[in-house]
């Protein structure tokens, strides 16, 4: 496994603690991560995203939904069943489960729905007007007009 040193990093930035942060939780995560219940990840617009998770076997009571502190975790518990029943083979898992994923700044979940045995979970990245690219324009005033006269303090 790789090691990286982010102290460069600390020591000529301010303001990525976050940054850093994450990728240091990125590689040092062990490397056998659960793969239950399969996900996919797509990108609706230049601005909109999708997340659609697998979850055959479990109604729309038993899934949660849930952003909290940057992060979107959605989990699923199966209410235990009343009968027991008999199986020759039992190769669906309608085990509970917890999955995470971290949001970046100004990326909120606009919505949730279930069909099919899949649930999409569909995103939205709005950037605040103060974070945008502006125009400055230039005017076209002489540059001996803009000059003030300046005085000495000592």
């Amino acid at each position: 496994m790789r090691s990286f040193d982010f102290a460069p990093l600390h020591r000529a930035s301010i303001g990525f603690d976050q940054i850093a942060d994450l990728m240091d939780r990125t590689l040092n995560a062990d490397v056998a991560q659960p793969s239950y219940p399969p996900y996919n990840i797509e990108k609706t617009d230049a601005d909109a995203y999708r997340i659609s998770i697998a979850v055959a076997g479990f109604g729309e009571a038993d899934l949660n939904v849930e952003v909290k502190e940057n992060g979107l975790i959605v989990t699923a518990k199966k209410a235990p069943e009343e009968s027991e029943r008999s199986y020759l083979h039992r190769g669906i898992a309608n085990r509970a489960f917890e999955r995470r994923f971290t949001l970046a700044d100004h990326v909120r979940v606009t919505g949730a729905s279930h069909s099919d045995g899949m649930l999409h979970i569909d995103l939205q990245r709005e950037v605040p007007e103060a974070l945008k690219p502006r125009r400055i324009e230039i005017s076209s005033k002489s540059a001996k007009s803009n000059l003030v006269e300046a005085k000495s303090v000592n």
